[in-house]
């Protein structure tokens, strides 16, 4: 492969710090890891990938600086990066004006669309409604909510109330809180939410007070097989800090959990710990990440170019076998078909997954309800992973 400055290069803007920095620097590894093996694999046309990695420290207003000096001064147009909904929307506002393209990871709250952006997470219709029905089948409508106070965790809480309670029915409790909440503020939350004496609980936090609830929860005494937690966002990450005791018996939906018994997802988790040098859990945007690289390595190859309009028409209806299974770009929505899944925590710290689609769902960013009916759910399904 040729040495010195690549013809394709790609910036990533993930936190190594901050309130988030936790759930990014995972996300840093997986691009990390899949550059290597597209590399090692003769890179792109026989040139190395090359990264361009900032540091934008939890900060929505660095997101959107780094994002607009890695296309002005170092001439790259392709941008993975962003968790939260206002870190992308800060980065979509630089690749917009400046056509750039975001390859964004992470499950969403929705009602978007832009030609620069390449959605890699789920939206409503791949793990709201799955987990919406869930719920109501298996635990009841008495419903609390508790989630960070921004954009995603207030859009995914009225779309999930719209979803369970109907008649116009409202939460037990509907608590905001600021992302980095210290663990003592949630033990007033938490005697007000058992004061309403709920089924299970709707936790829409991000970050640290992911960790910080479910061990006032835990402290609490509270019994998840009376309340359990219910979560778009609780990850093996958020469960490695917090302690598996913590979170044994809560439920998380994901279209990708570590414990997937594909072959496909145990032979990139082996060689992800090669490369890593040891195991360490992953979780659903490590592997956005991870297959939004290779998917647009693919459409770099496709189009023999790194320019942002080129590489987006080579996506348009591209597959690739993710460790979740196939997926594929939406041509009309550019977001991707997702495996919905649901999972319980278990003592291993892993989930046991309880259901999952038949076949991948179809991106509906401007719905928050129908479940697609070509693909339901199946149950009961194979056991989690238990070793690591």
């Amino acid at each position: 492969m040729t040495k010195g400055k690549s013809k394709f290069r790609i910036g990533a803007l993930y936190s190594e710090t901050g309130v988030t920095a936790n759930t990014e620097r995972l996300m840093l590894a997986a691009l990390k890891f899949a550059v290597s093996e597209i590399n090692a694999a003769g890179g792109i046309l026989g040139e190395e990938l090359e990264i361009v990695h900032f540091d934008p420290g939890s900060d929505v207003v660095y997101y959107r600086y780094l994002a607009e000096e890695l296309i002005s001064k170092h001439g790259i147009h392709l941008i993975f990066g962003g968790y939260r909904s206002s870190t992308r929307m800060a980065v979509k506002s630089a690749v917009e004006r400046m056509n750039g393209l975001l390859f964004y990871p992470t499950q969403y709250e929705g009602f978007e669309y832009s030609r620069n952006v390449i959605y890699g997470g789920a939206v409503a219709n791949q793990n709201s409604c799955q987990l919406a029905e869930y719920i109501l089948e298996t635990t009841g409508s008495r419903i609390a909510m508790v989630g960070s106070d921004y954009i995603w965790p207030r859009l995914a809480s009225r779309t999930m109330a719209e979803q369970i309670f109907l008649e116009n029915g409202a939460p037990l409790t509907d608590f905001f809180v600021k992302l980095g909440a210290p663990r003592h503020e949630f033990d007033e939350i938490l005697q007000k939410i058992v004061a309403t004496k709920p089924d299970g609980i709707f936790c829409n936090l991000v970050g640290s007070s992911i960790v910080h609830f479910y061990q006032a929860y835990h402290a609490f005494g509270l019994d998840p097989k009376q309340i359990p937690i219910f979560s778009l966002t609780t990850s093996e990450t958020d469960v490695a800090i917090m302690g598996n005791k913590v979170a044994q018996g809560h439920v998380t939906a994901s279209p990708y959990f570590q414990s997937i018994e594909t072959p496909r997802n145990k032979q990139v988790l082996r060689n992800f710990y090669e490369w890593y040098g040891g195991e360490t859990p992953t979780n659903m945007v490590w592997e956005a990440v991870y297959s939004q690289v290779h998917l647009a390595a693919n459409a770099m190859r496709h189009c023999g170019s790194d320019r942002s309009s080129l590489v987006r028409d080579a996506l348009m209806g591209a597959e690739f076998e993710a460790p979740q299974g196939l997926i594929k770009i939406d041509a009309d929505t550019s977001h991707t078909h997702l495996w919905p899944r649901i999972g319980k925590v278990n003592a291993m710290g892993q989930f046991d997954i309880l259901r999952e689609t038949i076949n991948s769902v179809r991106p509906d960013p401007y719905s928050p309800f129908g479940c697609d009916e070509s693909s339901p759910m199946r149950t009961p399904l194979r056991r989690a992973r238990t070793e690591a």
